[in-house]
């Protein structure tokens, strides 16, 4: 779980970000700049984390400073208990081969085949041709591409090419696998593909995975955890389902907005008022999850108004493998009928949010 680096013991944290800030000085035209202000953040041992924000909201400095390619200017980034900062060259190399990475741009060698990317970094370490072959062939059979050994970046697809570069990054058999934008320049279908066997991954090697995104979507679908920054500050953090349910800060709510279901069709958002009008309705947005998102609410809820309900938008989805749903419906805005409506939805242990008024 993601919670504060205080509070859960060192043994169960893979990475433990302790006060970090990192201030990049001026240069040419760039004026000096914070990207990360102190920054307190534990990632537990076999979790997927995401850490989510817009462009420039410090993200990809944050997982830098997890393999060493940046180092912070105040604060500790630890790394199963070592100190990354404190890393003389050699500590690096040692680190990185327990830290594996995988890219948005997938940073594949276009001269060397298949199986030639996934053993560079083997080739690099020294090992053996033979411990070589009995590594690699298994982590290529591992992303689903057993008859691609011999084939050349140019001939496979993006998301060929991302497995490839996951193969890679689990070559040297790390303990922490980096993901930075690695699904943003894959369709949606590509993107569900690698997602899921991130997942796998997960459970089958026990690996822990921080992700980097500015996807909801993505850690949506295969985050446990998830951190929310915003210029350079952590705004929320949680279980992913918490945080999707009961979004507090406004940058995550804005980031969720964008999520099917939470947005209205644009003829309804424009015609919505501040108040009711005589004869008018109430545009309500219902938040249900667990076992009320099994339950025919719908037609319960228009038993217990004893009016008609139009739904509007809506969703019913998982999150963190919890049912979660989110409708947009509009029933009678009178005042007896609201507060029918209101007893309905405490008893049923919805949430609910009055978005406005329709004619």
């Amino acid at each position: 779980m993601t919670i504060p680096a205080s509070t859960i013991a060192s043994d169960d944290a893979a990475v433990v970000f302790d006060g970090v800030s990192k201030r990049f000085p001026a240069s040419g035209e760039s004026a000096a700049f914070t990207a990360l202000n102190n920054v307190s953040l534990t990632v537990a041992r076999g979790s997927i984390t995401g850490i989510i924000g817009r462009s420039g909201a410090g993200k990809s400095t944050l997982i830098r400073l997890v393999n060493g390619l940046e180092k912070p200017s105040s604060g500790k980034v630890r790394v199963d208990g070592v100190d990354v900062g404190a890393l003389d060259e050699g500590g690096l190399r040692n680190l990185r081969r327990s830290v594996g990475m995988i890219f948005q741009h997938f940073n594949l060698l276009s001269s060397r085949t298949v199986f030639g990317n996934v053993a560079l970094p083997l080739e690099i370490a020294g090992m053996d041709r033979r411990a070589i072959d009995e590594r690699v062939r298994p982590l290529i059979d591992l992303v689903g591409l057993a008859d691609k050994h011999g084939r050349y970046p140019a001939e496979l697809s993006g998301g060929q090419k991302q497995r490839i570069g996951i193969a890679r990054a689990l070559a040297t058999e790390p303990k922490l696998l980096l993901s930075d934008e690695a699904t943003s320049a894959l369709d949606p279908e590509t993107t569900q593909s690698i997602l899921e066997l991130l997942k796998r991954i997960n459970a089958e090697l026990g690996l822990t995975v921080l992700l980097i995104t500015h996807e909801m979507e993505v850690v949506k679908a295969v985050t446990s955890d998830v951190a929310v920054i915003d210029k350079g500050e952590i705004v929320e953090r949680g279980q992913t389902f918490d945080v999707f349910t009961h979004p507090k800060h406004g940058t995550t709510q804005a980031l969720l907005s964008g999520l099917p279901g939470s947005k209205l069709p644009e003829a309804i958002a424009r015609g919505l008022a501040p108040a009711a009008a005589f004869g008018g309705r109430v545009v309500v947005r219902l938040t249900f999850f667990g076992a009320a998102a099994e339950r025919p609410l719908i037609s319960r809820l228009i038993q217990s108004i004893g009016a008609e309900v139009n739904i509007i938008a809506g969703t019913i989805d998982e999150i963190g493998g919890k049912p979660y749903g989110s409708l947009v419906v509009a029933y009678g805005a009178d005042p007896e009928t609201v507060a029918k409506a209101e007893r309905f939805f405490l008893g049923n242990g919805l949430v609910t949010e009055v978005l406005g008024y329709v004619a």
